[in-house]
């Protein structure tokens, strides 16, 4: 069975960083796309980046040039840099993989607040 876990998550001030990891169970490069997806209290889960096998990177809009998605296959593991982080980047993160009908990891909390 494929597993996907998330680390990483946590408290941090406005304008801090953190970074995420999700280790899969699996080599990655059977998984194809990878990705990162958020939901805060009482909004839908989005999409925050997602990156492919070959490398290629999606961001939402609200992200782009604070957040880098990353993926190591030799470590089978994907990553998400996040800089200058927003009280409104609260939320719990997920960690996403393209296996069958799609994978999530439990998801990691990220609040960001004084």
């Amino acid at each position: 069975q494929v597993q996907l876990v998330e680390s990483g998550g946590g408290l941090v001030q406005p304008g801090g960083s953190l970074r995420l990891s999700c280790a899969a169970s699996v080599t990655i490069f059977t998984i194809g796309s990878l990705g990162w997806y958020r939901q805060a209290p009482g909004n839908q889960r989005e999409l925050v980046a997602t990156i492919s096998s070959g490398g290629s990177k999606i961001y939402a809009d609200s992200v782009k040039g604070r957040f880098t998605i990353s993926r190591d296959g030799a470590k089978n593991t994907v990553a998400l840099q996040m800089t200058s982080l927003k009280p409104e980047d609260t939320a719990v993160y997920y960690c996403w993989g393209n296996w069958g009908a799609g994978i999530w990891g439990q998801g990691t909390q990220v609040t960001v607040s004084s």
